[in-house]
Parts: structure tokens; C-alpha cells; sequence
């Protein structure tokens, strides 16, 4: 086994609670975890301003990758790299989302854009990124500064069918994967939660196997593929827990606080 010498986790479903707290658990696990000399940072299909609500007060120094790791910023948001869907792309994913009567959400660096607000996840999603959709009726001016797009639907099942159908269509064009049971997302190609863990690591030269990766949906599967030690939440579908090197508890009870004991622990033994 190799010592953990940097943690990346997810937000949603991972650090916080339904709710979307920080627990006082999850920040001294953060706290400790810091203090024991191992680096810490988040990857989300946020968008950046999603994700400072957590990155400052955890006290986050490294770099962050919204838009399920496409962009890396600054933890005051500032763009290290940015990458932008391909409008070909964009306008393959709005037809097909139009096509199944699922809402869509067009989001870039600074700003989300929605054509309806009587969705059921537009108020869910302003409480969750603490910032306010524009509404447009028309999304395709827009196809050239597109850093993700959302499918958004109550109807699961469809969203899960839609999933690989969508990815056919784009080809190599996009990145097409559920981020939420609700939320099916289309960000750019050739760049993930994976190829954050990467570039973080050779930001930092970690290797990959001396990194430990959080996380409980699809979207979480690139990064647990590059990394040493995958950690699936309690709350993750049996596909994502199958994975991963080990299980953890829920995130509503304070599972990612549980597996920030169990990498200090695992350190603390290849230590003696």
C-alpha cells in the first residue's frame, strides 16, 4: 500500500448532507486531515461559483475542478484552464433533450441560463449554488461559451435511458453522464473528474496511486479509475460501490468524515 498524500472528493451526495450542510464533522475531518500533512480538494459538476460556498470555509488552498472536472480554478476562481463544449455538441444535446420534453439548463464560467422557471429543480439548484438562473428562450447564442449543459427531469428512468443514447449521438464530441438521478450532464470532451485527479497530480507530483478519491454517482467513476484508493459513499448506487476499494457510510451520516478517519487511520499504519 502506498501512503495517501492527497484527497479529492465530490460535493454533492459526498462532503454535504442532502441538505447540503458541512457538518462539523466533515470540517475537522478536513481540519485534521490537512493538518497530518495531506493536500485537499473538490471536483463537482458545480459550477465554480457552486463551489466556494465550501472550498472557503474548509479553507482549500488547491486548486478546484467544477464542471465535473473540465475547468480548474483558483480557489478564489480564477481560470488555470477552462474548456468549452464543442457547439456541434450543444446543439446535438438541446435537440435530443427537446425531443424527450427534458428541461435544459445551459451553464458558463459566470452565469446559468434555463428557458422555463416553473421546473421543479430550478429553485432545488438555486439553493444548492446559492446563485440565480437568467432566462432565456433561446439557448443557442450561447453555443460557443457552453462549459456544461443539464438535461433536468423528476422522470429518473428516463434520464437513465437517455444517458447512453445521448453519449451515441455526441460520439467524441461531449462527455455525457448523470451527475444526479435528475441531472444528466453534457460537459467537454476528452476531460473529466479523471483527468483532474491527473492534473492535480502532476501539479503536485503525487503519483496516482498515493491519491484517495470520494465520491457516490457516474460522474465519480473516471476519477476512481486514476486514483489509488476509490471511496464510495454509503448513498452510491451498487455500480459506483462496485468500483471502489472501499465502502463508507452515507452522506447524511456523516459518511465522508467516516472515510477521512479511514485514510488517516491507513496512513497511520503504513507510518509505524
Amino acid at each position: 500500500m502506498t501512503r495517501i498524500q492527497l484527497v479529492i472528493s465530490d460535493v454533492d451526495g459526498t462532503l454535504v448532507t442532502t441538505d447540503k450542510r458541512l457538518t462539523d464533522r466533515a470540517r475537522d475531518a478536513v481540519a485534521r486531515l490537512e493538518a497530518s500533512g495531506v493536500g485537499f480538494t473538490l471536483t463537482s459538476s458545480r459550477p465554480p461559483v457552486g463551489m466556494r460556498m465550501y472550498s472557503d470555509p474548509l479553507g482549500i488552498t488547491l486548486p478546484l475542478g467544477p464542471f465535473n472536472g473540465s475547468s480548474i480554478l483558483t480557489p478564489t476562481l480564477e481560470v488555470i484552464e477552462q474548456h468549452l463544449i464543442p457547439e456541434a455538441a450543444v446543439t446535438t444535446s438541446i435537440a435530443l433533450f427537446e425531443r424527450n420534453g427534458i428541461d435544459i439548463w445551459l451553464f458558463t464560467n459566470d452565469n446559468w441560463y434555463i428557458r422555463r422557471d416553473d421546473g421543479k429543480y430550478v429553485p432545488h439548484e438555486e439553493n444548492t449554488i446559492q446563485f440565480a438562473p437568467t432566462k432565456l428562450d433561446d439557448l443557442t447564442p450561447l453555443a460557443g461559451k457552453a462549459c456544461k449543459i443539464v438535461g433536468v427531469s423528476a422522470d429518473f428512468a428516463l434520464l437513465r435511458r437517455c444517458e447512453p443514447e445521448l453519449q451515441a449521438a455526441l460520439g467524441g464530441g461531449a462527455l455525457a453522464v448523470r451527475s444526479q438521478d435528475y441531472y444528466l450532464d453534457v460537459t467537454p470532451p476528452g476531460h473529466s473528474k479523471g483527468t483532474f485527479v491527473q492534473a492535480m497530480a502532476k501539479r503536485l507530483g503525487v503519483a496516482a496511486d498515493a491519491i484517495a478519491t470520494i465520491g457516490d454517482m457516474q460522474n465519480d467513476l473516471p476519477m476512481f479509475g486514476v486514483s489509488g484508493l476509490p471511496i464510495a459513499m454509503g448513498n452510491a448506487t451498487d455500480d459506483v460501490k462496485r468500483q471502489a476499494a472501499h465502502v463508507t457510510g452515507r452522506n447524511d451520516d456523516d459518511g465522508f468524515a467516516a472515510a477521512i478517519d479511514f485514510i488517516l487511520d491507513r496512513n497511520a499504519r503504513l507510518d509505524r
